[in-house]
């Protein structure tokens, strides 16, 4: 099938489920979805010519993995988005069964994209690093595979990141190798055409690491205060206490790169967030010099099939869009500051005091709203928010823990993700129609989680097992 036939029945699925989709109380306000079918990572994020670009990986004949294309999003600010025509489809022999996650660069005035394309043959598959080009941003040329699968490793060979340091261009990709590690492999080049493969330049019994997953996906890599951050989504890793307790994991290393080479002194792992929902997370730096990442709200495990959005022919959304700052050793994320043009109407403002005998102060949350609370002087008193009846954020100091918990939308039970914590000073949270995102002071830890309450339920409580002092601030949000 040629890409016109494939944008024919892509435009027809997507009205086909128009009705269906009107009629959602879970289709996000001011989150980046699919219009039907599946979203998963997201791709290709750049500022070209003053826009804002994320493609994504899209399936948008059903709401499993199957063949995937590039759904494309334009934005001038972060906030308003329209959305394109896909920008790639699995239409040739070398991407046939899905055109897999990639990287956009801009060189001599044209959109470059780069991603894998993938080719089974029975039980057998087939991968290429391909690259495609637009004079426009929207309309793309195919130019083929530049990179063939290397030795040393299984077909599971994808996701490319390219950058430019110094007058050369690099890619990242991630990789398993034929012992089943995970790896991610190093290339470069002069002219975006011809590579040359430099080896692996982190990965499983690596840079002091011994086996640490079976394979790595979606790898980043950048420069920030003269330090080299990779960013990479393991799968393979065990829970290790309150860590790695999703079934993949997204996060990043700190070192030093020593250009040009497979060099590539690192610390140990840290993850991304600390929520049910977060995955294959990329960045891109805009024309303000900021690091903005946006990460995939999801992740391919058992609860996936239960989500209720299916049921209305689509499912998954992206994160919203955060800028990143080094600190030390950890990496913070903030929302975008252009976020501020969702406030429609400020609905509180004020200091709050819980008191003892389980005195609680209780609010309502609009469909869309953005919550401030900061905490004066805390001490032993457990601080517990409890948002829409389904989903709890539970700080201890005494165990230096914060807790988010839900309810499962597969069977109801309450499942939680924690993270130590010393001590809680701010808690920032957006909250959609069906998902929550929480910044804890100041983006030292993040909670990313879709949930699904009843969509009359609208109850904010804060409780105390003792006594606590509150600042809340709260706005509705629209778009």
């Amino acid at each position: 099938m040629n890409q016109q036939e494939w944008l024919q029945q892509v435009a027809a699925k997507v009205k086909e489920n128009e009705e269906n989709r009107k009629k959602d109380p879970y289709r996000l306000l001011f989150h980046l979805m699919p219009p039907v079918g599946l979203l998963n990572d997201p791709n290709g994020l750049i500022q070209y010519r003053g826009r804002y670009h994320v493609f994504y990986q899209w399936n948008p004949f059903a709401t499993s993995h199957g063949p995937k294309f590039w759904g494309h999003y334009i934005s001038d600010d972060l906030v308003h988005w329209e959305e394109k025509p896909p920008a790639l489809t699995p239409t040739e022999w070398y991407d046939k069964h899905g055109c897999y996650s990639g990287s956009a660069i801009e060189e001599a005035g044209k959109l470059l994209l780069f991603y894998t394309g993938n080719v089974k043959k029975g039980e057998q598959r087939e991968t290429y690093q391909c690259a495609a080009v637009s004079d426009n941003g929207v309309q793309f040329e195919k130019e083929g595979p530049v990179i063939l699968l290397p030795a040393g490793f299984t077909a599971h060979f994808r996701d490319p990141k390219v950058w430019k340091r110094n007058d050369r261009w690099y890619m990242v990709v991630g990789a398993q190798t034929i012992k089943e590690e995970g790896v991610v492999v190093l290339f470069s080049s002069s002219d975006l055409r011809n590579w040359h493969y430099k080896g692996p330049i982190a990965g499983s019994c690596m840079n002091g690491l011994g086996h640490f997953g079976y394979m790595w996906e979606c790898p980043d890599f950048f420069q920030m205060d003269d330090k080299d951050i990779l960013l990479v989504s393991p799968q393979g890793l065990k829970p290790d206490g309150y860590r790695y307790e999703n079934l993949f994991q997204s996060g990043y290393f700190i070192g030093e790169w020593k250009e040009g080479t497979t060099e590539f002194a690192h610390g140990e792992f840290s993850e991304l967030d600390r929520g049910f929902d977060f995955y294959a997370a990329q960045t891109f730096k805009d024309e303000q010099g900021r690091r903005i990442m946006i990460g995939w709200m999801g992740i391919t495990d058992e609860q996936e099939l239960f989500q209720p959005t299916i049921k209305k022919g689509w499912v998954h959304a992206l994160t919203l869009p955060r800028e990143l700052v080094l600190e030390g050793t950890k990496l913070l994320q903030k929302p975008v500051v252009e976020l501020m043009k969702l406030r429609r109407k400020e609905t509180f403002h004020g200091h709050v005091s819980l008191g003892m005998n389980g005195k609680t102060w209780g609010g309502i949350c609009e469909e869309a709203s953005e919550i401030k609370v900061q905490f004066d002087e805390l001490g032993e008193e457990k601080i517990e928010i409890e948002i829409r009846g389904n989903v709890t954020l539970l700080f201890c100091p005494i165990k230096k823990l914060f807790t988010l918990r839900r309810k499962s939308y597969k069977d109801g039970a309450v499942e939680s993700r924690t993270c130590e914590l010393l001590r809680l000073e701010d808690v920032h949270i957006f909250l959609d129609t069906s998902s929550l995102e929480v910044f804890i002071n100041g983006g030292q830890e993040v909670f990313t989680a879709r949930f699904f309450a009843d969509p009359e339920e609208r109850s904010i409580v804060f409780k105390t097992n003792g006594r606590a002092n509150l600042f809340i601030q709260k706005w509705k949000l629209g778009n």
